[in-house]
């Protein structure tokens, strides 16, 4: 492994990016905190994974494709982004704060939110959405873009009159911001939003390029 193989690595809140030495990462991807890269697995360029106070793992054979975003937090609770073994990411595609079990397909700028779980095996299709704290039972299939929603799950299309009560019903403020203001209260929530984001991307101001040190592209090195 050499360093033009393990991207752009950011050491974050003391945690350096681990990469697994069969790995391979793009001169251009970006690694940013407690990023753990299994065996085999492929992170394409321009992606981000930036951990944010949690971690975010990719599984053994799973591919990352380019300018995908996954990012974890730890503001309203800790999301952790887990991607299992033989997942593929594709372009384009954002996961926050959740977990894609073995096997599944995300299609090119698919969506998982904060605390959502995609079962094994599952596909999302392109530009579909997985809502905030939704369990998507193994082998599931969320067609192109659509909303996934609820657990049990619902999928709802673009324009269904249900889907902005539907959103609304699931709390999104609170699960990914800690934000209780009203649905209704479009203003104050978004402010308060932008100040919780703000004070945790604060935390980047420390941040420094990680040293190479040895046995830190290990996972699970010190």
């Amino acid at each position: 492994m050499t360093t033009n193989s393990q991207g752009v690595r950011i050491e974050h809140r003391g945690a350096v990016p681990q990469v697994h030495p069969t790995a391979y990462v793009a001169p251009t991807a970006t690694l940013v905190g407690d990023v753990r890269i299994g065996p085999r697995a492929r992170v394409m360029y321009g992606a981000v994974l930036d951990a944010e106070g949690a971690r975010i793992e990719v599984g053994e054979a799973a591919v990352v494709c380019e300018n995908a975003v996954l990012r974890a937090s730890a503001v309203a609770a800790e999301q952790p982004v887990l991607v299992g073994d033989h997942v593929f990411v594709g372009p384009h595609a954002t996961l926050l704060g959740c977990t894609v079990e073995r096997a599944c397909y995300l299609a090119a700028s698919a969506t998982v939110l904060q605390e959502a779980v995609v079962g094994t095996g599952s596909v999302v299709a392109v530009a579909a959405l997985v809502h905030a704290r939704t369990v998507l039972p193994p082998e599931s299939f969320v067609p192109p873009f659509t909303t996934a929603l609820g657990e049990p799950v619902r999928l709802l299309a673009p324009g269904d009159p249900e889907l902005p009560q539907a959103i609304g019903r699931l709390g999104f403020a609170g699960t990914a911001f800690g934000v209780d203001a009203a649905w209704t209260d479009r203003v104050a929530r978004h402010e308060r939003i932008t100040e919780i984001r703000s004070a945790e991307f604060g935390a980047h101001l420390d941040d420094r390029p990680a040293t190479d040190r040895p046995g830190a592209d290990r996972p699970g090195a010190d």
